[in-house]
């Protein structure tokens, strides 16, 4: 429905817009590139609808398909929360194209720190698999390494939100500049913890649903 309603703006848009349009949008808010209006209206639309599809169809393709129906609510909030974030942002992109005064970039970032902090509440709740949650070769290894990791991802991906939370309101290039090494540095640290559980776990077992299943 979110998606239909995307593209039911772009349609009613089409017309009531000049042939250029913002596109693009700097840290300030202030509109710094601008495209046709394919480009402007219908390129997000396709996108998201493009990758939406994508996330139905990869437990199809998982060799450990089984487990997705141990995370199925889980995994069905991550897609709506993706689809609802990129619909909030393509509605006040299109607003701004009309002369709303929308800072486009705060929105950005509060509907990042959401989908973040969605992330975070749920990572702990996703089973193992080969295209969802930290898939490293030593959480695919070890059933310990994959739980710890990701109750730790949780923690650290809710850090993040609330950062970009922060920052949506405080965005400078210095308070960018800050998120993006605090969120570098957590996401090599998962990578790196993941490593460290697996050495640590007497017994390294693979997690079930990491193995080609027959199913």
């Amino acid at each position: 429905m979110l998606i239909a309603l995307m593209f039911g703006l772009a349609a009613w848009s089409w017309s009531r817009l000049p042939d250029q349009i913002p596109t693009h949008w700097n840290l300030e808010g202030h509109a710094d590139g601008h495209g046709n209006k394919i480009v402007g209206l219908l390129l997000l639309p396709l996108t998201v609808l493009g990758l939406y599809f994508l996330m139905m169809l990869l437990p199809l393709a998982d060799p450990g398909r089984a487990n997705y129906r141990n995370f199925a609510k889980t995994y069905n909030g991550l897609r709506l929360g993706f689809v609802a974030f990129m619909a909030v942002l393509y509605a006040a992109t299109v607003a701004a194209a009309f002369g709303r005064r929308i800072d486009i970039t705060t929105v950005a970032f509060l509907g990042t720190a959401a989908l973040f902090l969605l992330i975070g509440n749920v990572m702990g709740k996703i089973r193992p698999n080969w295209f969802v949650g930290v898939r490293t070769p030593w959480t695919l290894s070890s059933k310990l390494s994959w739980d710890k990791t990701h109750r730790l991802a949780g923690r650290l991906f809710l850090l993040m939100g609330a950062l970009f939370a922060v920052v949506a309101f405080v965005h400078n290039t210095w308070t960018f500049a800050a998120m993006l090494a605090f969120d570098a540095i957590c996401l090599v640290w998962i990578v790196v913890y993941s490593y460290l559980v697996y050495r640590s776990d007497p017994d390294p077992t693979p997690p079930a649903g990491t193995s080609p299943s027959t199913d």
